[in-house]
């Protein structure tokens, strides 16, 4: 059995560690409320040129954006993979890496070739091990991400399905449900569906635009309607890819609040058991040491 001073060594390295789980704990606690409230925030705007690509998708009968197109075949496939920079988080980033993992073998099983475009560090490193094509990165956009910082490495992606490049476009992110529950999920980006033009796919949807998405209503395109509608949709898919990224973070810091709680309960679990311990190897010594003097009294 361990000696007293090696098991108070013991307690007090994990008592260290315990405060250090609640300090960040609180510190997740604060994020995710301010990333809950970004997330809020970003949706109305996702939600008011969602509206506006879906008039323009059915009313516009001169000009059909590549987005909008369907392929004959699918051969190439790009695919966005979101996770956090940083770990500590649970099992947030292991159950979308395998979730995209389980896909790649998949179409790899059916011929397709993957080329991939990482958010975030955990991402890169998993599809670098991988193997994957990685075409673009970017990492480090903290807990409050720019659209500015964000659109090089999409717009690689973007491109790529404009050229011909890509026949498909998934992005993979956790969507937040709650701070207990976030779901990793995939959604297809291109070509964009009418389900997810008129807010379909789980997406709360103004079921009085419906009428004018039919096209019932059209726009004055000035310059020009591909001018117009060739903007639009771009911003569109950047609204949609920033929303993916803040469902993303709030997930984080709800994921890696739960996983701090958790290790704090544990440290307090596994000091309580050390202090038993601790407790039975010293009261061990004492009868120990008054056996002793006793055993020496009664030889003298």
């Amino acid at each position: 059995m361990a000696g007293s001073r090696e098991i108070r060594n013991k307690i007090n390295s994990v008592k260290n560690t315990q405060k250090i789980t609640r300090a960040m704990e609180m510190v997740a606690a604060s994020k995710m409320r301010k990333a809950q409230e970004r997330m809020k925030k970003a949706r109305p705007y996702g939600d008011k040129i969602r509206n506006v690509a879906a008039h323009m998708s059915r009313a516009s009968s001169e000009y059909h954006h590549p987005f909008l197109v369907e392929r004959d075949t699918v051969k190439r496939i790009g695919i966005i993979v979101v996770t956090s920079d940083k770990g500590l988080c649970g099992g947030l980033n292991t159950n979308i890496l395998r979730l995209v993992l389980t896909k790649i073998k998949a179409w790899e099983g059916e011929g397709e070739q993957i080329e991939v475009c990482c958010i975030g560090n955990k991402s890169l490193g998993f599809m670098t091990r991988l193997g994957a094509n990685v075409v673009s990165n970017i990492v480090g956009l903290g807990d409050a991400p720019h659209l500015e910082k964000l659109i090089g490495a999409v717009k690689v992606i973007l491109d790529g399905y404009i050229e011909d490049r890509f026949d498909q476009v998934f992005i993979f992110y956790n969507r937040f449900i709650n701070a207990m529950k976030q779901e990793p999920i995939m959604e297809k980006l291109l070509p964009l569906s009418d389900a997810q033009l008129h807010g379909g796919e789980g997406k709360e949807s103004d079921s009085k635009d419906h009428g004018g998405a039919a096209g019932t209503w059209d726009y004055i395109y000035e310059p020009d309607a591909k001018t117009v509608i060739d903007d639009i949709m771009v911003r569109y898919i950047e609204a949609l890819i920033y929303q993916s990224l803040t469902e993303n973070i709030a997930s984080e810091q709800s994921a890696r609040m739960v996983a701090m709680k958790a290790a704090s309960d544990n440290a307090g679990d596994v000091i309580n058991e050390l202090t038993l311990i601790y407790n039975k190897t010293r009261q061990a010594a004492i009868t120990k040491e008054l056996s002793e003097i006793v055993a020496g009294a009664a030889a003298v």
